[in-house]
């Protein structure tokens, strides 16, 4: 009796020092500084119970929880004092989807920003090293000024596990820093034209890695659509009905968290549900970056960045009001622009989705500043203007007159 009055005593201590404990986590441990809490903006929950059976997902609740921000958003930048600390351990990172101007704004990034220390190109080499002012260590995650560290085009889900680490290995020890990402988002219907004529001329990027959930994915999860070592020449009608093209939808599945649908596992739950997680997901982790820009929209990408980061560019971004897929478009059968409008629905939706919310952004950051109307005439206008030029540091790749560069 006596023995069963103290293991009970025991338990109870156990349950209320448990208690304690999850009082104590969920009052004092904030978005910033726990791994487990949900971001800020928090779209809902999803829950899965596995069936022991077939060890697949049983959906109980249709929302989504979603992870943890990794790095700064465009309101917690816009509601504290906020100086992008180029001294410290501010780090932008860059999510650059195929065929969306990634390649031209990269160069920007590089090329013409006006900064204390510019950033310093190898002749005849598409490499440029971004230190600090202070040291030699990388402020920008990007194609030209660390290369493919984390995969050729990798995506969200690979560089919010990839990057953190790959800065550490870098710089010799582990530090605690701040990162901010940072994207474009392409009208999709153009997009997925350009990479398809892009494919046409030999393009594969075979070598992308699809890392999640701690691996690669598989050739049965992600099978070819050609058996040559390219696909070259292919019809815009097998280019449409091959399953497993991934220029299908390609934005929001780059945007989003694959992790939560068990990564290119497609078994692993309905294909309506996995889309609809993909879908909120994207949305998700476009508007908890610190800065995007739609590639229609040029100077408003511009004007945004400059605010935001209190950097200035010294040219203003060009603007092509025609490109390849836009005049190739024109030629297109009706069905054919039904179909590509139905393979890239994920896509038309995130698009319409980013756009209001950068036109948002736009309308509260032009609000703010009192100086609008004179920044705007003057984007890409310096005092002094940057003694760079990129044609005499690196060889640059044939671009049409008439197209705009959306590699």
């Amino acid at each position: 009796m006596e023995l069963n009055l103290k293991l009970k005593k025991f338990v109870s201590v156990c349950l209320l020092i448990t208690f304690l404990s999850i009082v104590y986590v969920s009052y004092l441990c904030s978005d910033n500084d726990c791994g487990l809490s949900s971001s800020r903006l928090r779209f809902a929950k999803i829950m899965y119970q596995l069936d022991s059976n077939v060890s697949k997902p049983v959906l109980h609740l249709s929302k989504v929880k979603f992870h943890q921000s990794p790095g700064l958003s465009f309101d917690s930048i816009l509601n504290e004092k906020f100086s992008f600390d180029m001294n410290g351990h501010d780090v932008m990172v860059f999510l650059h989807v195929q065929k969306t101007g990634g390649t031209s704004f990269g160069r920007h990034l590089v090329q013409d920003l006006d900064l204390q220390r510019p950033c310093t190109c190898q002749r005849k080499r598409k490499r440029c090293y971004c230190f600090r002012p202070n040291r030699n260590e990388n402020w920008l995650f990007s194609r030209y000024s660390t290369g493919w560290k984390c995969g050729l085009h990798a995506d969200w889900t690979e560089l919010t596990n990839c990057v953190n680490s790959e800065l550490d290995k870098n710089e010799g020890e582990p530090v605690q820093r701040r990162y901010f990402y940072i994207s474009l988002i392409r009208e999709p219907i153009s997009r997925f034209l350009s990479e398809f004529k892009h494919v046409q001329r030999g393009a594969t990027w075979k070598n992308s890695r699809h890392w999640c959930g701690g691996r690669v994915a598989s050739m049965e999860e992600l099978p070819k659509c050609y058996s040559s070592s390219t696909w070259k020449k292919v019809s815009l009608n097998e280019f449409l009905t091959c399953p497993h093209n991934l220029a299908a939808n390609r934005q929001a599945r780059m945007m989003s968290d694959l992790s939560l649908v068990g990564c290119y596992n497609k078994s692993y739950m309905a294909k309506e549900e996995r889309d609809r997680i993909i879908l909120e997901s994207a949305k998700h982790n476009l508007a908890s970056m610190a800065f995007f820009f739609l590639t229609e929209h040029q100077k408003i990408g511009q004007y945004l960045f400059e605010e935001i980061f209190n950097f200035r560019f010294a040219v203003p971004f060009a603007q092509y009001n025609s490109s390849r897929s836009s005049n190739y478009i024109a030629k297109l059968k009706p069905e054919q622009l039904t179909e590509i409008r139905r393979v890239n629905k994920l896509d038309l939706e995130l698009y319409e989705f980013a756009k209001s919310l950068m036109f948002a952004r736009f309308k509260l950051v032009r609000n703010r500043d009192p100086n609008f109307e004179q920044r705007w005439m003057h984007l890409g206008k310096l005092s002094v203007q940057a003694e760079f030029n990129w044609d005499d540091e690196i060889e640059p790749e044939p671009i049409s007159k008439n197209a705009v560069d959306t590699r």
